[in-house]
C-alpha cells in the first residue's frame, strides 16, 4: 500500500514535471514566434526606411540637376544678353552709317571731277579746299565709329566683300584680279556694311578659241532645233 502511493506520487511528480516542460517548451517556441515576428517587423520597417531614403536621394539628385541646368540656362542668357548690349553699341547705327554713304560718295564724285591742273578764281579754290574740309571731317567721324573702307585694287576678287560690275580683259593681270574699282566698299568693325562695286580681269581669249566657241555655240543651236531621237 505505501509503495502504491509512492508510486502515485511518482507518476504525478512526473506528469508534473511534463506538463511543465511542455510549458516551458510552448513558453520558448512563443518567445522564438514573437522574435521572429518582431524580427520579421524590423526588417519591413527598415526596407520601408530603405526605399524612403532612396526616393529621397533620387528627389536630391534630380533637385541638383535642376538647379546646374538652371544654373546654366541663365549663365547663357547672360552671355547673350552681353553680346546683344555689345552688339547694339558696335552695330546700333548701321542704318544711319549706310545713310551717310551716299553723299560721302557725291562728294568724292565731285571732288574727283575737279581739274587740278587748271587754274581757278579764288572763291572756287576757297570751295575746293572747303570740301577737301569737309571730306576729311567726314572721314575722321566715320574711322571713329569703326567704319573703314574696303582695299579693293589689285586684290583678288572676295564674294564676301566685292560685287563684280563687269569683266575687264586685261592680260597683265591673273584672272580673278580687282582693277577697278566702282563704288567704295566699307566694313563696320569685323561686319560688312557695303560690298564694293568692282571691275574683275579676265584673260583676252585668242581667235582659235574664239572660233571653238562659236563652233560649240552653233552645234548647240543646231542640236537644239534638230532634237536626236
Amino acid at each position: 500500500m505505501k509503495k502504491d502511493k509512492e508510486n502515485i506520487k511518482e507518476e504525478i511528480n512526473t506528469s508534473n514535471e511534463s506538463k511543465n516542460l511542455e510549458e516551458v517548451n510552448k513558453e520558448n517556441k512563443d518567445k522564438n514566434s514573437k522574435q521572429k515576428g518582431e524580427e520579421i517587423e524590423n526588417t519591413k520597417e527598415e526596407r520601408v526606411e530603405e526605399i524612403e531614403e532612396e526616393k529621397l536621394n533620387e528627389e536630391i539628385r534630380q533637385l541638383k540637376e535642376e538647379k546646374i541646368r538652371v544654373l546654366a540656362e541663365m549663365e547663357n542668357l547672360r552671355k547673350r544678353f552681353d553680346r546683344e548690349k555689345i552688339d547694339s553699341i558696335k552695330y546700333g547705327s548701321v542704318n544711319l552709317a549706310r545713310d551717310v554713304l551716299s553723299p560721302s560718295d557725291n562728294l568724292e564724285r565731285a571732288l574727283s571731277a575737279i581739274n587740278k591742273e587748271q587754274d581757278y578764281p579764288q572763291s572756287i579754290k576757297k570751295l575746293i579746299e572747303g570740301l577737301l574740309m569737309v571730306k576729311k571731317e567726314l572721314s575722321a567721324a566715320l574711322e571713329k565709329n569703326g567704319i573703314s573702307r574696303i582695299d579693293t585694287l589689285n586684290k583678288k576678287f572676295d564674294p564676301k566683300l566685292h560685287q563684280a560690275m563687269m569683266e575687264i580683259e586685261n592680260n597683265d593681270f591673273d584672272e580673278g584680279i580687282v582693277i577697278q574699282e566702282i563704288q567704295t566698299g566699307y566694313m563696320m568693325h569685323d561686319r560688312l556694311l557695303r560690298p564694293a562695286m568692282v571691275g574683275v580681269s579676265k584673260k583676252t581669249k585668242n581667235d582659235d578659241e574664239v572660233g571653238v566657241n562659236q563652233d560649240l555655240d552653233l552645234e548647240k543651236k543646231d542640236n537644239e532645233k534638230n532634237p536626236k531621237n
